[in-house]
């Protein structure tokens, strides 16, 4: 099996965003130096020749798949074209040119999110598309499932060693907290910060709080991201959670004590839940020799830690 080597050259797609900044964080602090790092300035990943340009002259060993356009139910229903285009640009970009200028070994990060509406609970990775997915994010599942078998067709077509894993709800440093376009943790973050720091005797929690939903730690993910990369090699999905899942009522109390706000929580049942549950089977992890150890209180401790240090440089 290719492994990577301390030398050896890696590029870590959207190493700015949320997933490919924690990537990098991890790398550095397992001693792989040569990381390659491009902005949207440098690289443009929606562009076929400016991706083309960027891998025939550096021609990275390893590729961390981890640039999307993301973002919460409400941006998905406002922005499907975004969604569904530039993901799938960005993906058919960046394999296409893997492959073609011989990349060793191309991991790509989906999202949980690419299981039907219904699946069964916990999800194991054999459920994809073995029902209807949840429309209020199936632009950005339908580009993602697409990027899933983009790296099963080029495995099967021309051998090329691509692995896919699909991360559970992400939040951690460097997360997004932009309102509009934000996913639930981050949101309730920002929105009980808000509401302390203004005295407000409420906060407005989007639908009924009844979907469950599971939680994994940046940090976390990136570890799981690399000993992926060193320890399997096959077209198969894997699943990357905790395993344990919540309410979203019993998550804004949890945000709510840990910022220590001390009024009432006031549901917006206009506001849509979404699937009903998305928690993974993370049983085939756990035999590949990886299971999550971030806490979900001791997470978000950390994670508004660093939303007071970084109010600067937050998105907001």
């Amino acid at each position: 099996m290719t492994q990577m080597e301390k030398h050896s050259k890696i590029f870590v797609a959207g190493h700015k965003g949320l997933v490919g900044s924690a990537i990098v964080r991890a790398l550095h602090k397992a001693g792989f130096e040569n990381v390659l790092e491009r902005d949207r300035h440098q690289v443009d990943l929606e562009s076929t020749a400016s991706v083309d340009a960027f891998f025939a002259a550096e021609k990275p060993e390893f590729v961390f798949m981890a640039a999307a356009k993301v973002g919460g139910i409400l941006a998905n229903e406002t922005y499907p074209v975004d969604f569904l285009r530039k993901n799938l640009l960005i993906e058919t970009n960046i394999i296409e040119a893997a492959w073609k200028n011989g990349c060793k070994k191309f991991e790509f990060l989906g999202s949980s999110c690419i299981y039907p509406k219904f699946a069964p609970q916990p999800m194991k990775e054999e459920h994809l598309l073995t029902g209807s997915l949840e429309p209020t994010n199936e632009w950005y599942a339908i580009a993602k499932i697409t990027g899933i078998k983009l790296c099963q067709a080029y495995r099967k077509q021309y051998g090329f060693d691509a692995i896919s894993l699909m991360p559970t709800n992400l939040y951690g440093p460097g997360d997004n907290f932009e309102l509009k376009g934000s996913h639930v943790l981050p949101a309730l973050i920002r929105k009980f910060h808000e509401a302390k720091l203004a005295g407000a005797k409420h906060v407005v929690m989007w639908g009924t709080g009844t979907p469950r939903r599971e939680f994994l730690h940046v940090d976390d993910l990136a570890e799981a991201c690399i000993h992926l990369m060193q320890h399997y090699s096959d077209p198969e999905i894997v699943n990357v959670g905790t395993g344990t899942d919540l309410t979203i009522r019993e998550l804004a109390e949890m945000v709510k004590s840990v910022i220590g706000f001390s009024g009432e929580i006031v549901q917006d049942l206009e506001k849509p839940d979404g699937t009903p549950q998305k928690l993974l089977d993370v049983s085939k992890l756990e035999r590949l020799g990886w299971k999550a150890k971030i806490g979900l209180k001791e997470g978000i401790e950390s994670t508004y830690r660093w939303f007071l240090e970084n109010q600067g440089n937050v998105r907001h």
